[in-house]
Protein backbone atom coordinates (compact mmCIF):
# COMPACT_ATOMS: atom_id res chain seq x y z
CA UNK A 1 0.00 0.00 0.00
CA UNK A 2 1.44 3.36 -1.03
CA UNK A 3 1.44 6.56 1.01
CA UNK A 4 -1.14 8.07 -1.35
CA UNK A 5 -3.52 5.18 -0.65
CA UNK A 6 -3.04 5.53 3.10
CA UNK A 7 -3.80 9.27 2.94
CA UNK A 8 -6.84 8.51 0.79
CA UNK A 9 -8.15 5.92 3.27
CA UNK A 10 -7.63 8.28 6.24
CA UNK A 11 -9.44 11.10 4.43
CA UNK A 12 -12.23 8.72 3.39
CA UNK A 13 -12.67 7.62 7.01
CA UNK A 14 -12.84 11.26 8.17
CA UNK A 15 -15.40 12.04 5.42
CA UNK A 16 -17.47 9.03 6.42
CA UNK A 17 -17.43 9.96 10.10
CA UNK A 18 -18.34 13.56 9.27
CA UNK A 19 -21.25 12.35 7.12
CA UNK A 20 -22.48 10.12 9.94
CA UNK A 21 -22.14 13.11 12.28
CA UNK A 22 -24.34 15.20 9.99
CA UNK A 23 -27.09 12.64 10.36
CA UNK A 24 -26.45 11.97 14.05
CA UNK A 25 -26.64 15.67 14.96
CA UNK A 26 -29.92 16.12 13.11
CA UNK A 27 -31.50 17.81 16.14
CA UNK A 28 -28.79 20.51 16.15
CA UNK A 29 -28.62 22.07 12.68
CA UNK A 30 -25.58 24.26 13.42
CA UNK A 31 -23.42 21.27 14.37
CA UNK A 32 -24.77 19.28 11.42
CA UNK A 33 -23.94 22.14 9.04
CA UNK A 34 -20.41 22.49 10.45
CA UNK A 35 -19.84 18.76 10.03
CA UNK A 36 -21.06 19.11 6.47
CA UNK A 37 -18.45 21.86 5.95
CA UNK A 38 -15.81 19.45 7.27
CA UNK A 39 -17.11 16.78 4.90
CA UNK A 40 -16.88 19.15 1.93
CA UNK A 41 -13.32 20.14 2.84
CA UNK A 42 -12.23 16.52 3.20
CA UNK A 43 -13.86 15.63 -0.14
CA UNK A 44 -11.88 18.46 -1.73
CA UNK A 45 -8.66 17.01 -0.30
CA UNK A 46 -9.66 13.56 -1.57
CA UNK A 47 -9.94 15.06 -5.05
CA UNK A 48 -6.43 16.46 -4.61
CA UNK A 49 -5.06 13.01 -3.73
CA UNK A 50 -6.74 11.60 -6.84
CA UNK A 51 -4.99 14.18 -9.02
CA UNK A 52 -8.03 16.29 -9.87
CA UNK A 53 -6.82 19.67 -8.65
CA UNK A 54 -9.47 21.75 -10.40
CA UNK A 55 -12.28 19.62 -9.00
CA UNK A 56 -10.77 19.79 -5.52
CA UNK A 57 -10.43 23.55 -5.43
CA UNK A 58 -13.92 23.92 -6.93
CA UNK A 59 -15.31 21.64 -4.22
CA UNK A 60 -13.71 23.71 -1.48
CA UNK A 61 -14.54 27.13 -2.92
CA UNK A 62 -18.08 26.46 -4.14
CA UNK A 63 -19.49 23.98 -1.64
CA UNK A 64 -17.48 24.56 1.53
CA UNK A 65 -17.37 28.27 0.86
CA UNK A 66 -20.41 29.70 -0.84
CA UNK A 67 -23.08 27.04 -0.34
CA UNK A 68 -22.34 26.39 3.32
CA UNK A 69 -22.21 30.10 4.13
CA UNK A 70 -25.69 30.29 2.65
CA UNK A 71 -26.84 27.27 4.71
CA UNK A 72 -25.45 28.72 7.94
CA UNK A 73 -26.98 32.11 7.15
CA UNK A 74 -30.42 30.51 6.70
CA UNK A 75 -30.03 28.48 9.91
CA UNK A 76 -29.11 31.58 11.88
CA UNK A 77 -31.79 33.68 10.20
CA UNK A 78 -34.55 31.18 10.96
CA UNK A 79 -33.13 30.55 14.44
CA UNK A 80 -33.32 26.80 13.97
CA UNK A 81 -30.67 26.29 16.64
CA UNK A 82 -33.18 27.30 19.36
CA UNK A 83 -35.91 24.81 18.49
CA UNK A 84 -36.15 21.44 20.13
CA UNK A 85 -37.87 18.90 17.89
CA UNK A 86 -40.67 16.76 19.28
CA UNK A 87 -39.91 13.12 18.67
CA UNK A 88 -42.89 10.81 18.90
CA UNK A 89 -43.36 7.27 17.68
CA UNK A 90 -39.83 6.82 16.41
CA UNK A 91 -38.59 4.17 18.85
CA UNK A 92 -38.23 1.32 16.35
CA UNK A 93 -37.04 3.38 13.44
CA UNK A 94 -33.51 3.87 14.79
CA UNK A 95 -32.70 0.16 14.81
CA UNK A 96 -34.23 -0.28 11.38
CA UNK A 97 -32.22 2.67 10.03
CA UNK A 98 -28.96 1.22 11.42
CA UNK A 99 -29.75 -2.18 9.85
CA UNK A 100 -30.44 -0.64 6.44
CA UNK A 101 -27.33 1.52 6.70
CA UNK A 102 -25.18 -1.50 7.59
CA UNK A 103 -26.67 -3.50 4.71
CA UNK A 104 -25.95 -0.64 2.31
CA UNK A 105 -22.36 -0.40 3.56
CA UNK A 106 -21.84 -4.13 3.00
CA UNK A 107 -23.27 -3.94 -0.52
CA UNK A 108 -21.09 -0.95 -1.42
CA UNK A 109 -18.00 -2.60 0.03
CA UNK A 110 -18.65 -5.87 -1.79
CA UNK A 111 -19.54 -4.36 -5.15
CA UNK A 112 -17.21 -1.36 -5.34
CA UNK A 113 -14.34 -1.50 -2.89
CA UNK A 114 -13.36 -5.17 -3.25
CA UNK A 115 -13.06 -5.05 -7.08
CA UNK A 116 -11.08 -1.80 -6.90
CA UNK A 117 -8.49 -3.31 -4.55
CA UNK A 118 -7.03 -5.37 -7.39
CA UNK A 119 -6.57 -2.34 -9.68
CA UNK A 120 -3.02 -1.06 -9.93
CA UNK A 121 -1.70 1.93 -11.80
CA UNK A 122 -3.60 4.67 -13.53
CA UNK A 123 -4.80 4.51 -17.15
CA UNK A 124 -5.04 8.31 -17.36
CA UNK A 125 -2.29 10.81 -18.00
CA UNK A 126 -0.59 13.08 -15.50
CA UNK A 127 -2.39 16.16 -16.83
CA UNK A 128 -5.86 14.78 -16.09
CA UNK A 129 -7.83 17.11 -13.81
CA UNK A 130 -5.44 20.02 -13.93
CA UNK A 131 -6.83 23.49 -14.66
CA UNK A 132 -4.72 23.70 -17.84
CA UNK A 133 -6.15 20.51 -19.35
CA UNK A 134 -9.73 21.39 -18.40
CA UNK A 135 -9.34 24.90 -19.84
CA UNK A 136 -7.80 23.56 -23.05
CA UNK A 137 -10.70 21.16 -23.63
CA UNK A 138 -13.31 23.70 -22.53
CA UNK A 139 -12.13 26.40 -24.92
CA UNK A 140 -11.41 24.15 -27.91
CA UNK A 141 -13.79 21.21 -28.03
CA UNK A 142 -16.65 22.64 -25.96
CA UNK A 143 -16.40 26.35 -26.78
CA UNK A 144 -19.91 26.59 -28.32
CA UNK A 145 -21.77 24.99 -25.36
CA UNK A 146 -19.65 27.11 -22.99
CA UNK A 147 -20.63 30.31 -24.77
CA UNK A 148 -24.30 29.29 -24.92
CA UNK A 149 -24.27 28.65 -21.16
CA UNK A 150 -22.63 32.03 -20.53
CA UNK A 151 -25.25 33.84 -22.65
CA UNK A 152 -28.06 32.02 -20.81
CA UNK A 153 -26.58 33.01 -17.45
CA UNK A 154 -26.28 36.61 -18.63
CA UNK A 155 -29.95 36.60 -19.72
CA UNK A 156 -30.92 35.22 -16.30
CA UNK A 157 -28.95 37.92 -14.47
CA UNK A 158 -30.43 40.71 -16.58
CA UNK A 159 -33.94 39.27 -16.15
CA UNK A 160 -33.60 39.06 -12.38
CA UNK A 161 -32.34 42.65 -12.21
CA UNK A 162 -35.31 43.83 -14.30
CA UNK A 163 -37.76 41.92 -12.09
CA UNK A 164 -36.21 43.32 -8.93
CA UNK A 165 -36.20 46.84 -10.38
CA UNK A 166 -39.90 46.58 -11.29
CA UNK A 167 -40.85 45.74 -7.67
CA UNK A 168 -39.06 48.78 -6.25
Amino acid sequence: MTANQVVFLVLAAIAGLAAVGVVAFGNNPVRAALLLVLNFFVLGFIYFTLGAQLLGISQIMVYAGAIMVLFLFVIMMLQLHQRSPIVEGREGRGVLAWLFGLALAVVVFASVIVPLMSVSGSPIGDEYGTPQSVGRVLFTTYVLPFEIASVLLLIGIVGSILLAKRRL
